[in-house]
């Protein structure tokens, strides 16, 4: 453990943080996994919650801004292909 009473704040501030961005981040995995099991009709509004944590992760710096776009394009591409089928 750090002395400094500087560093302590820091670990104290990083610990706090770092337990923010794991709910952020567990939020954006549970809300894909939601809209990846969702029955057809509810599809359209779990891919609309998915966006959205991505969204808000990316604008929190918990994901870069290209992950959370390159994600929501794959998210969209599958809502896509069984209107095709």
């Amino acid at each position: 453990m750090p002395i400094i009473k500087s560093a302590i704040k820091r670990v104290k501030v990083t610990e706090a943080k770092t337990l923010r961005n794991r709910n952020i981040k567990t939020g954006v995995k549970t809300a894909i996994k939601k809209y990846e099991n969702a029955a057809p009709e509810n599809a359209e509004k779990e891919l609309a919650n998915a966006f959205s944590a991505l969204d808000k992760a990316a604008a929190k710096g918990i994901i870069k801004v290209e992950t959370a776009s390159r994600k929501k394009a794959r998210l969209a591409k599958k809502l896509a292909k069984p209107a095709e089928a």
